[in-house]
């Protein structure tokens, strides 16, 4: 079988592996479809994940060591070819591999109701659900998403889904509009954005998006900070009014279960539940053009560039 291997600042290859046989607790996984997350994914590629998070930053399954070369990804669906789950489409959080050998609670089952190619965004929506439950979002607020890449129009879609509330998509490039609007939320550039958020969430990834964030926030109100910046420093303009609107800014991370949850809830359920969201139709409008496994070396860089399609970038296995 082949895997992806970043070896080297803007440069990945296909390596040949061979895996073992599965044990009777494992299953043998040929891929079907993956996606690429473009934000973790681009500084993985661009070799700017920060010495103190090699660790932290380590996927399910991942081999290598950061910087370079490591074989990294997370989002894989495929058909369980031998073990207890035989036939059945499942999502496991994999590196960008055609076939693979997992233990069986790695595998989450793909809901009948849910197409292989859309649940890859199975990772995607539990960052935004996690994100959603650290900002507690709640009915008929008014909550701007600043940032209209994948993960927050997810946070968008979960949000319109709130009875009663406003929610606004900003965004730089007025060309995300329509998909805001494909999943119930508005838009608007970032100087016509509504302000006096009850809530705002920060996906952009980009230091004038956390400046419209806190711009957005209204008094007391929170600013989730989605963003991961690598090995970047980022100024954050904590002055004028930050402190007299008594703002509060707050990380939110996948890595771990929100704290409201995390007494209750395992990773499983909450990848499960994932997985369950993806059902509506109206997300398909998330899924870029598929590119094939054995292109993907080459097509990277333009995948992962600042100006690409704002949809998934989706991998189609052979």
């Amino acid at each position: 079988m082949a895997a992806l291997w970043y070896v080297a600042k803007a440069r990945a290859e296909l390596r040949d592996e061979a895996i073992a046989a599965p044990r009777a607790d494992e299953l043998r996984i040929r891929a079907r479809f993956g996606a690429i997350s473009r934000g973790t994914e681009r500084l993985v590629f661009e070799g700017r994940v920060p010495e103190s998070e090699f660790e932290r930053m380590r996927a399910p399954f991942m081999a290598g060591t950061f910087p370079f070369p490591v074989k990294y990804g997370y989002a894989t669906v495929g058909t369980v070819e031998e073990g207890p789950a035989r036939g059945k489409m499942v999502f496991v959080l994999h590196p960008h591999q055609s076939e693979f050998v997992v233990p069986a609670d790695a595998a989450v089952v793909v809901p009948e109701r849910v197409p292989p190619s859309r649940a890859v965004l199975a990772a995607n929506m539990e960052t935004a659900l996690n994100a959603v439950w650290d900002g507690a979002a709640g009915p008929a607020d008014r909550i701007a998403v600043v940032g209209g890449g994948v993960v927050g129009l997810l946070v968008a879609w979960i949000c319109a889904r709130l009875p009663g509330a406003r929610v606004t998509v900003v965004d730089v490039a007025a060309s995300r509009a329509p998909l805001a609007q494909a999943l119930g939320a508005g838009f608007a550039l970032p100087d016509e954005a509504p302000g006096d958020c009850d809530l705002v969430f920060h996906a952009s990834a980009n230091a004038a998006g956390l400046a419209t964030a806190l711009r957005l926030a209204g008094e007391e109100s929170t600013v989730i900070e989605m963003s991961w910046y690598g090995t970047a420093n980022v100024a954050v303009p904590l002055g004028e009014a930050f402190h007299s609107r008594r703002l509060r800014l707050i990380s939110s991370q996948v890595g771990k279960v929100a704290a409201s949850r995390r007494a209750r809830w395992t990773y499983r359920r909450r990848l499960a539940t994932a997985l369950a969201l993806l059902e509506d139709p109206a997300l398909e409008e998330l899924i870029g053009p598929p590119t094939n496994f054995a292109d993907l070396p080459e097509r990277l860089a333009v995948l992962l560039a600042p100006d690409a399609d704002a949809r998934c970038p989706l991998i189609r296995y052979p």
